[in-house]
């Protein structure tokens, strides 16, 4: 038990920390830098550093890079742990494209983790309910 609380600790504190210091990125660059910045991101994901992999994910999700989606799929089918495939999930739901929301409620059922299926399935519920308020 001990060994599974540590890491959904780490990426918890680490996905939190990055959201609640994080402001509107895309609002403060030009496009040329904004393209610039998605590409070395995109550059992160295909790395296979989770650590990477995972920040990357969160700051594609910031800048809401359509470009991403495919990758992030791509992370959310294939990476081999779970907490790089949670940060996949909840990137897709954050950028919104319907592409990758599908690909996350398509997770919630099919995923071979029950963590992840949790997981997706949550933020595939809060996707809903916010599309609901709007």
């Amino acid at each position: 038990m001990k060994n599974f609380t540590l890491p959904f600790l780490l990426l918890f504190l680490l996905l939190t920390t990055g959201f609640l210091h994080a402001g509107s990125p895309s609002g403060s660059v030009s496009a040329a830098q904004k393209d610039v910045i998605v590409k070395s991101l995109l550059n992160g994901i295909a790395s296979g550093n989770m650590g990477l992999m995972v920040s990357s994910a969160q700051f594609l999700a910031e800048y809401k890079s359509v470009r991403s989606v495919i990758p992030l799929m791509e992370m959310l089918h294939e990476a081999e742990n779970e907490e790089s495939r949670i940060a996949a999930a909840l990137a897709l739901i954050k950028i919104g494209d319907s592409r990758g929301v599908f690909a996350v409620r398509q997770a919630a059922h099919f995923d071979d983790s029950e963590h992840v299926r949790n997981m997706c399935m949550k933020f595939y519920c809060a996707y809903l309910c916010g599309k609901t308020d709007q």
